[in-house]
């Protein structure tokens, strides 16, 4: 090769080299970013993400945990500026009024949702009060002002397993639920490009991706019908 050819291989090699570092640089990047989201996404959800897969299982196994449900009924009676306002939402078929929501509240715990429904037999009133792990009623006698309020529950395996389901846990814990199915998704979806980028150096990578994909859509399809 002579001196001319030599002189103009060379900027070549260096244009290689520094799209090579450019490559290295970008992958190195790439990892690091990764590496942050993986990290935080798996710190934020992780106390989540043992708590669901805990109540997997009790779910999986609800049929075999016994639940002994107790029940505690409260009397009380209402005021008299209180029943006035009873007989105004009968007379309506208005929403339980605040004032009554509060008083329920105070003295005998029956917490009920703002502008909760109530359903009218009569001049009786019942409004449901369901809850996570167990159920709720509370009932008033608009003419006379007696009230009865009713709790039910099933122990903190079943408001385990309701949290789990969403199950009567108000719009807050939804979103709650929202956000830790995003954070889930980031966490795994990281992971991927993380298993992507370290892939060459671990050959059993992707057949034990596979496998995860394999397994379940093989027991689908052979045993559940």
């Amino acid at each position: 090769m002579s001196a001319s050819e030599l002189v103009g291989a060379k900027p070549a090699i260096d244009e290689d080299k520094a799209r090579a570092k450019r490559a290295a640089q970008r992958r190195a990047g790439l990892l690091r970013q990764m590496v942050q989201w993986h990290w935080i996404s798996a710190a934020i959800c992780l106390i989540g993400t043992l708590l669901f897969a805990l109540t997997g299982i009790t779910l999986n196994h609800a049929g075999d945990i016994e639940a002994k449900p107790r029940t505690v009924e409260i009397e009380g009676h209402l005021p008299p500026e209180l029943i006035a306002q009873a007989k105004s939402a009968q007379a309506s078929k208005a929403a339980l009024p605040d004032p009554i929501r509060v008083w329920l509240a105070e003295e005998i715990g029956a917490k009920a949702p703002r502008a909760a429904a109530i359903e009218w037999t009569d001049q009786e009133a019942y409004v449901a009060l369901p809850r996570p792990g167990g159920d709720g009623w509370v009932t008033f006698d608009a003419a006379t002002g007696e009230v009865l309020h009713e709790t039910t529950s099933r122990g903190w395996v079943a408001y385990l397993n309701d949290l789990h389901k969403g199950r009567n846990s108000g719009p807050v814990w939804s979103l709650f639920l929202d956000v830790f199915a995003v954070g889930c998704v980031v966490f795994c979806v990281t992971g991927l490009v993380l298993l992507q980028l370290n892939a060459h150096a671990r050959k059993i990578t992707w057949p034990l991706v596979a496998l995860g994909l394999i397994v379940p859509v093989l027991l689908a399809l052979l045993f559940i019908h």
